[in-house]
């Protein structure tokens, strides 16, 4: 079995999954609440949480598993891309957990692990495939032809589509995190009342910024009582173009890599009119969207994996390669 830790943003995570890809226990700690005041995550905040938290996460998790740590393989940790501080608790945790029972342990890019959340359960998606991964750091369009490993084909130029969606829902005084915000605001709106542009970037590359200042446009072309009523018309609006980008940048891409099954992952996956868009397309299950550790453990099982006590001097890194 697998114990797997999470830690790259505001998630604080513990997760044990055995080598077959059943998840016997996966806890998410979540920091909305404390970073909601802010409009979004603040770095050192989120760090010193996951230091409170990480301890009691990992507990519960081998807990709800029914199993002790005497019975644990290996420990799998998110090493980067992510909050330096935030990945430093995750990495301590796993590091004294591994060394103090003389584990190996296996660093994780958290790009793969949300791939890897695709392999998990019942009826694990197999390669080869697109994936479009979205989440408020990363938007990414993948070609998956093995476990473990992936090409990429395009990014963003700028925003990230869960940045653009939490950036909107600031805009229009919604709460954080914005894209569940706008999400629910949208069902009560015309997505056809507003028309915004979603720029054209080059090649399978997305770019987000231009819609975003669309919206501010918008906004400040209402007057107060204006954007109360017309809110719900803004949000769908936007949430639109949005999706419309995703959907249309991906299909094009798998029709040029002649990939024809499309999978979509990270917490961008759950919202509600990106899934209706693509109904033929697999996605990761609702629990699995937003970072967990049963992704980073899944990664785990077609990663390299360090022997006792050689990953004691490993460190964290903030950006993707």
């Amino acid at each position: 079995m697998i114990l797997g830790i999470e830690s790259s943003c505001d998630e604080t995570a513990a997760a044990v999954v055995t080598d077959d890809g059943r998840v016997l226990s996966s806890v998410v700690a979540s920091q909305d609440e404390l970073h909601a005041r802010y409009g979004g995550v603040v770095p050192e905040i989120a760090s010193r949480r996951h230091l409170e938290l990480v301890s009691p996460v990992v507990r519960q998790a081998l807990g709800e598993a029914g199993v002790e740590l005497s019975a644990i393989g290996r420990v799998a940790v998110t090493r980067g891309p992510g909050l330096v501080g935030a990945l430093l608790v995750g990495l301590s945790a796993a590091k004294a957990i591994a060394w103090a029972h003389r584990l190996p342990l296996v660093p994780v890019d958290h790009l793969q692990g949300h791939v890897a959340s695709l392999y998990l359960g019942d009826e694990p998606l197999e390669p080869p495939f697109l994936c479009l991964l979205a989440s408020g750091g990363h938007t990414l369009l993948l070609a998956v032809r093995e476990r473990g490993s992936f090409e990429r084909l395009g990014s963003t130029l700028d925003d990230a589509a869960g940045e653009a969606f939490d950036k909107g829902a600031r805009l229009l005084g919604l709460g954080y995190p914005g894209g569940a915000a706008i999400d629910r605001l949208a069902r009560d709106g015309d997505p056809t009342a507003f028309a915004f542009p979603v720029a054209r970037a080059p090649g399978l590359d997305f770019s987000f910024s231009g819609v975003k200042t669309a919206l501010l446009y918008a906004v400040r072309d209402l007057s107060a009582d204006e954007l109360d009523a017309r809110r719900a018309d803004l949000a769908a609006s936007y949430q639109h173009a949005i999706v419309q980008a995703l959907v249309q940048r991906t299909r094009r891409a798998a029709d040029r890599e002649r990939l024809q099954r499309i999978a979509v992952v990270g917490g961008v996956a759950a919202n509600s009119e990106l899934r209706a868009a693509l109904p033929d397309v697999s996605f990761a299950p609702l629990s699995l969207c937003t970072d967990n550790a049963a992704m980073i453990a899944s990664a785990a099982r077609y990663a390299e994996q360090l022997p006792y006590p050689d990953y004691l001097g490993l460190d964290v890194y903030a950006s993707a390669a």
